[in-house]
């Protein structure tokens, strides 16, 4: 057995517990699973199958922990790992699935099966076959918390010049976007970029928001690596500036994998140390529009537009109906994509795979089917509340020709709130291709 072999197994061992057990002992092979994954849909193959790619770890789990295995391994199929067998459920594991859990919610059984995918993940990323950009990612994260003198002063210069952004789409000279406030109601974690910054400071300011702006971003790459350490790592610097500050809430950028680690996963991490709600600012908005805050004129968005339900925020996370709030109260022709809300098609860009240009081609593949979604409404515009989904929706659009834009929540609500310096267009989003420029912003 070889170092690495070894490593990965010792990985799988921490990890084997009773979800995790479950979803390896209870498979009925029905086949249920399979018209639920996009991946199929988009190329009706054995190797798209959910419940294949799941019997690769458990070919590998049987030969360790079965008896039967042991003694008869044809008899059950079980199969030793091997580097070669390692890097083979690596590559399945980082490229052949997007951790969206459609497979899971209409599993008979419920087998969890992105909870296998991502205890490959683990191995592979213990081991080095992880996709290096995510790991960069994930690091460049972990340094900044450890040391955000390193960028601080930057990142102070380039806010105060966003705020002369955010004084002209106002119309408010005094308009401010507080950094490291002590005090404040709600610290608001951004992703990398103006663009999930000025919309939503916009929206706060309207609305007389005590806020403040975290130092770091949202995105969280130790989750999508299945590294646990990292990834608790990387939220451990926004609980601690939390904390610090007094804040009494985190307020989530539109992300949906930032969101549904900090408000699903961290309160598991750091138990009770961990005395913050969470939120998404999608449930922010939705709030401010129930309760009559902000004051919207859906004829400002009148053309054909629907909504994508983002797999971490919606599926996963429970966020469904918060953005039709907003949707209906910002819109004059909301279209429903069927199927939506927890049946959405994954778009094929999420758990990293927007990040990692090698796999450009099998996103657009797979994304296939949430384009013939769109064509099917005749929406014109797509919002979605996740980074992820308008990158990968937008290189969709340009791919096949769709004609769509895409656009976020919050785009949309500044716009009906018609400000004095909002566009009366909405921007395409951009595509995977400017990503790189955009993360060195924050």
């Amino acid at each position: 057995m070889s170092e690495k072999t070894e490593t990965a197994l010792g990985v799988l061992q921490k990890q084997v517990n009773q979800p995790l057990a479950a979803a390896l002992e209870v498979c009925a092979r029905c086949g249920i699973c399979t018209e639920a994954c996009h991946y199929y849909q988009a190329e009706p193959i054995a190797a798209h199958m959910p419940s294949m790619r799941a019997e690769e770890l458990r070919k590998v789990y049987r030969s360790e922990y079965d008896w039967l295995s042991k003694l008869f391994p044809a008899w059950t199929r079980s199969e030793k790992l091997t580097d070669e067998k390692l890097a083979t459920l690596a590559e399945m594991a980082f490229t052949k699935c997007t951790l969206c859990a459609r497979c899971t919610i209409n599993c008979p059984m419920g087998v969890d099966t992105p909870l296998l995918m991502t205890s490959i993940r683990a191995m592979a990323t213990a081991t080095g076959n992880a996709p290096e950009i995510l790991e960069m990612l994930a690091d460049s994260a972990i340094e900044k918390g450890r040391d955000p003198s390193s960028y601080l002063g930057y990142f102070l210069d380039s806010i105060k010049d966003m705020e002369k952004e955010l004084q002209e789409l106002t119309g408010n000279p005094q308009a401010r976007i507080p950094v490291q406030k002590k005090g404040a109601r709600i610290l608001y974690v951004a992703l990398a970029g103006a663009h999930t910054i000025l919309p939503a400071a916009a929206i706060f300011e309207t609305v007389r928001e005590d806020w403040t702006l975290s130092i770091y971003e949202a995105a969280n790459y130790g989750v999508f690596l299945g590294d646990a350490s990292r990834a608790k790592a990387i939220a451990r610097r926004i609980a601690d500036e939390a904390r610090e500050l007094g804040v009494q809430e985190i307020v989530i950028s539109e992300c949906g994998h930032a969101y549904y680690a900090m408000r699903w996963t961290a309160p598991n991490w750091f138990g009770d140390e961990f005395n913050f709600r969470v939120r998404s600012i999608v449930e922010v908005i939705a709030d401010y529009v129930q309760r009559g805050r902000l004051d919207l004129d859906p004829a400002a968005n009148p053309e054909p537009i629907a909504y994508h339900d983002s797999c971490n925020l919606g599926r996963k996370g429970g966020v469904i109906e918060e953005p039709r709030i907003i949707m209906k109260a910002v819109t004059t022709d909301f279209r429903e994509l069927t199927p939506s809300r927890e049946e959405a098609y994954c778009c094929g860009g999420g758990s990293g795979l927007v990040a990692n240009p090698d796999v450009m081609d099998l996103r657009m593949l797979t994304g296939k089917p949430k384009v013939e979604q769109v064509r099917r409404s005749g929406a014109s515009i797509v919002v979605a509340a996740c980074e992820n989904c308008r990158l990968q929706l937008g290189d969709l659009s340009a791919h096949y020709g769709a004609g769509f834009g895409v656009t976020a929540i919050a785009d949309l609500v500044v716009k009906a709130m018609r400000l004095p310096g909002a566009k009366n267009t909405i921007e395409t989003a951009m595509t995977s291709a400017q990503l790189d420029a955009v993360r060195v912003e924050k």
